[in-house]
């Protein structure tokens, strides 16, 4: 059983720049239990002030390599930044494999720059499931930009959109054909779009499929902006870096608050779900659920409506 923590006397420390103590209030968001309950519920009306962006694309198109040079220009500016990286999960701990940290050493020392890697622990969607917890917290506690680095995810793994205010989609020259771009709903989602590793082969042809992509749909009034830079030198991650804080002021005019709205929404479906599952994992393991998957088993009953019939017990 978690040992309960403190939350107001760690918040407090977190605020006064104690990495300690913000260690320790996300690896208490990290958890389902009381703790991360109680955290949440303490700073959940100080969330909304910190500007998100998530960075997203398939493994190796240099994520990590941009997001570093994303947090230096944000420094420049005087803002303090928080990085949220999701990391493959180690088959033998279950932990993160700190491959994206590692990226980012640059700014470890620097008291501005709070860096946390999470683990995916196989969840789907490019992102850890208490990744939105964690934004929250550091939002909370202050930072001015936080940046979410999804894994490495393919055409399906979307969830980044629907976390962040600012979604970055990372590609490399001659990342697959017309057809592919067009279907892939992971270029459906993104705000900028970044074709990395622009001193290689096959850029012009990477930006004309993409253009051709976003032209595809309904006119919108925000057409995502094609960028190149080459994050191993930062040649073009100021444009990128533009690129972003143009998104920002896009939906600072408009669209901002509302669609900051219907992500608060969609967290509270995320926990009532959250809620069920545990509920619905409780009543699998008690002794009704135990009867009713005998009598499955057994033929005496069919599983639908012994689903029907266990459910009523979620929801009293």
């Amino acid at each position: 059983m978690p040992i309960p923590i403190d939350s107001a006397v760690l918040l407090a420390a977190a605020r006064r720049g104690d990495r300690r103590s913000l260690a320790r209030l996300i690896t208490g968001v990290e958890g389902s239990g009381e703790n991360s309950r109680t955290i949440m519920s303490t700073v959940y009306a100080d969330t909304g002030r910190a500007w998100t962006t998530g960075m997203t694309g398939s493994p190796g198109a240099g994520k990590s390599t941009l997001t570093n040079h994303l947090i230096r220009h944000a420094r420049a500016t005087g803002n303090t930044v928080g990085v949220v990286a999701v990391d493959p999960s180690s088959p033998f701990t279950g932990g993160a494999i700190l491959g994206d940290r590692v990226r980012m050493q640059d700014h470890i020392e620097d008291p501005g720059v709070y860096i946390r890697s999470m683990a995916s622990r196989g969840q789907l969607g490019g992102l850890a499931a208490a990744t939105s917890r964690v934004v929250m917290v550091l939002d909370a506690l202050g930072f001015d930009d936080v940046l979410v680095e999804t894994v490495g995810v393919g055409q399906a793994e979307v969830d980044i959109a629907s976390n962040v205010d600012t979604t970055v989609v990372v590609v490399n020259p001659r990342w697959g054909d017309a057809v592919q771009t067009a279907k892939a709903g992971l270029l459906e989602i993104g705000d900028v779009f970044v074709v990395n590793k622009a001193d290689r082969p096959g850029v012009d042809e990477t930006v004309r499929d993409l253009n051709a992509m976003v032209d595809l749909g309904e006119s919108q009034p925000w057409r995502p902006p094609i960028v190149t830079c080459v994050a191993l030198t930062g040649d073009g991650t100021s444009d990128v870096w533009d690129a972003v804080a143009a998104h920002r002021t896009f939906l600072e005019r408009g669209a901002k608050n509302e669609e900051r709205r219907m992500r608060r929404r969609s967290e509270f479906y995320r926990a009532l779900m959250s809620r069920y599952t545990e509920r619905a994992t409780q009543l699998i393991a008690s002794t009704a659920g135990q009867t009713k998957g005998d009598a499955v088993a057994n033929l005496e009953l069919d599983p639908w409506t012994a689903a029907d019939e266990l459910a009523w017990e979620v929801i009293r």
